[in-house]
């Protein structure tokens, strides 16, 4: 294998926003390169406020702090899809063992009159904690920016029309992540680790910062390739819905977080998985066809609801 795939390729968004035609050009090259080969990459510079990033994570560990009952006053919402999911209860598909982690999601506030109110779950807060609203409503809305931006990138590969993923995104599904790794002393770390290989459901994820290291993805020769971040850096991978999309042109890439060597140790991460709105098709694009679609059409609602099944999270 290429030894130039043993590392998962760093661009820069910014020069994307603000370069020439050709620097446009040369992202969306490197940017296609790097999920097909790897199902990841890693964003340099990007427009996420980091100082928002920052914050979010100290409330984070505030509210982990907590303890369980006051936490699980903000569980159960439609299989976890908003606010709190305690420890040991998602596990990776076709995997019968629990992930050590606990988690908090944050979606999107819809207006009154979007098709969507009612249809996703409402967010719910922690009173606990003074401005996590405020703060995580800021940074969901960060993230969606750069995510609207990365798609578009992601589009002129593809070769479809203008405006496709935003308008399939628009009013969509996404959901902020907050994660806890707690020290994997006590636990069973002989079959379970703090997330045991899987594909993201959703288009793309961007995962800002992380507190430890520990995650790897599983590269085309078979291998666990380590991917490191540092502070301010945004990684990026390809989920299950783009793959059905591009008839796996853009793979989702098996990862994983493994323990660390170190058992009293614990980690934060704080994924952002953006998702189409629920009645968006995710039938093989006209551009990815080849040879014959692979999988069989189905909207991102229907999809969702099916992987959340087969995850645990819902019944």
């Amino acid at each position: 294998m290429n030894q130039t795939l043993r590392e998962v390729p760093s661009l820069s968004l910014m020069s994307y926003i603000n370069g020439t035609t050709n620097d446009q050009i040369k992202f969306v090259d490197n940017l296609m390169f790097g999920l097909k080969e790897y199902g990841f990459i890693i964003l340099n510079d990007h427009t996420v406020d980091q100082a928002k990033v920052d914050e979010a994570y100290e409330m984070v560990k505030t509210f982990f702090k907590l303890p369980v009952a006051e936490k699980l006053k903000y569980a159960g919402v439609e299989g976890g899809q908003r606010g709190y999911t305690p420890f040991g209860m998602e596990h990776a598909k076709n995997n019968p063992y629990p992930d050590l982690k606990e988690f908090w999601h944050v979606g999107r506030d819809l207006a009154a009159t979007s098709a969507y109110k009612g249809i996703y779950p409402e967010n719910v807060w922690p009173s606990e904690v003074p401005n996590f609203k405020a703060a995580f409503q800021s940074l969901y809305q960060s993230m969606d920016i750069t995510a609207n931006t990365l798609l578009e990138a992601i589009g002129k590969g593809l070769d479809v029309p203008a405006g496709f993923f935003e308008d399939m995104i628009n009013d969509g599904n996404s959901i902020l992540r907050t994660i806890h790794y707690p020290p994997t002393k006590g636990h069973d770390t002989e079959t379970s680790i703090r997330a045991a290989a899987h594909e993201d459901i959703n288009l793309i994820t961007m995962l800002v910062g992380a507190t430890s290291s520990g995650l790897q993805l599983l590269d085309r020769d078979g291998t666990w390739l380590d991917v490191d971040s540092k502070p301010g850096q945004l990684v990026v991978d390809s989920g299950d819905m783009m793959a059905r999309l591009t008839n796996n042109v853009l793979p989702a890439t098996t990862h994983r977080v493994i323990n660390p060597d170190n058992d009293g140790s614990e980690r934060f991460s704080m994924p952002y998985f953006v998702h189409p709105h629920s009645n968006a098709s995710l039938a093989c694009l006209p551009s990815c066809i080849g040879e014959g679609k692979k999988f069989e059409d189905i909207t991102a609602g229907e999809f969702l609801t099916q992987r959340l099944r087969e995850i645990g999270l819902l019944k």
